[in-house]
């Protein structure tokens, strides 16, 4: 095995812990050259990383540069294709590669999106699944393993830890950061990414539910407690609001919601725990390290990975893990969020 060719863009947190197969690969196949297709946002996630050789960048909803895609990489031949989109052009290029084995999605001869059965342990669970839309949904509130797990159990490698490498520039960057606006000098540093960009209101919690959690993690300090206020660009006005409602009763300090992605990296990097929704941020906080107590609702608490970096807050609610935009959030509640959270500030 020389050649692999990884196919996986969607969203950015999503490729960032799909990194985490690449260690297990390398160990099995030593000497395996990796080369990744994703889409042009994600390029920064993997271009620093040891284990990637090379990344291909696409638009995904442009024809022209995929057929582009498909030239390059069909100028090669790959020991083995490893597709884990399931849109139908990422599967048109997965189906055209020369390769010498396939896994994961495809076309079929009769231009019907598929999937490999090795790798049926994930795609059972998504949009393709051959069980149907309603027996995918309950597996995926059934399942107990998380994605490097399962990723880890198809590919046939041992399980993996996502990495993200920082450039000394945007590290540099950070710390100025840090300096200008003495970050600190106020206790533990305590970052919030508690948003969920535009598509998930249900993962996210309120500002003022923010500001409430925030508050009762500064009184349980005794005031030696500093925030970090991170979001996405959808999250300008709601952070916005988190700084009003902080103003006079935290010491807290936006981030900025309009960040290149490794200078929003390195920024979070400086925390000492993240308190995050199931985003992008969190999957950040786990490749660099970083503490996290993340909370869930409409999504599945039981894919992520924490690596002995923190701890989950899952809903108790019927909707748990059912994938509405409305999912009931009231049972993460600041009582439950709050111990979690001095529980990884003191080591417990």
């Amino acid at each position: 095995m020389k050649e692999l060719l990884i196919l996986k863009t969607g969203a950015l947190g999503d490729v960032l812990r799909t990194t985490s197969i690449l260690p297990g690969l390398l160990r099995r196949f030593p000497g395996l050259r990796v080369t990744w297709l994703t889409a042009r946002g994600a390029i920064d996630l993997l271009r620093t990383h040891p284990q990637v050789a090379a990344v291909v960048g696409v638009d995904p909803n442009s024809a022209a540069e995929l057929e582009r895609a498909r030239a390059e990489l069909c100028a090669r031949r790959w020991d083995w294709v490893l597709s884990f989109d399931d849109e139908q052009p990422l599967c048109r290029l997965a189906s055209a590669l020369p390769a010498q084995r396939l896994s994961g999605a495809h076309l079929d001869a009769a231009g019907r999106r598929v999937y490999t059965p090795d790798v049926a342990a994930w795609f059972d669970m998504g949009l393709l699944s051959v069980h149907g839309k309603a027996r995918a949904d309950a597996l995926k509130l059934e399942n107990r393993r998380s994605h490097p797990q399962i990723f880890a159990e198809m590919l046939g490698i041992e399980i993996g830890k996502p990495q993200l490498l920082l450039p000394e520039a945007e590290l540099a960057r950070a710390a100025e950061f840090a300096r200008e606006h003495e970050l600190h000098a106020g206790g533990a540093l305590i970052g919030l990414n508690t948003g969920a960009g535009g598509r998930w209101h249900s993962k996210a919690l309120s500002p003022e539910r923010t500001i409430e959690l925030s508050s009762a993690i500064a009184r349980e300090l005794e005031g030696r407690a500093s925030f970090l206020l991170f979001g996405g660009p959808d999250e300008a006005q709601r952070n916005a609001r988190i700084v009003e409602l902080a103003r006079g009763r935290l010491r807290l300090v936006d981030a900025g919601c309009d960040n290149a992605l490794l200078d929003f990296a390195a920024r979070l990097s400086l925390c000492r725990l993240l308190i995050t929704s199931d985003s992008l941020a969190l999957h950040v906080a786990l490749a660099r390290e970083v503490r996290v107590v993340a909370f869930f609702a409409p999504t599945s608490a039981a894919e992520i990975e924490t690596y002995g970096l923190g701890e989950k807050v899952a809903s108790t609610a019927a909707d748990y893990c059912s994938y509405k935009a409305d999912a009931d959030t009231s049972t993460l509640s600041t009582e439950r969020l709050l111990a979690a959270a001095l529980r990884q500030l003191t080591g417990m």
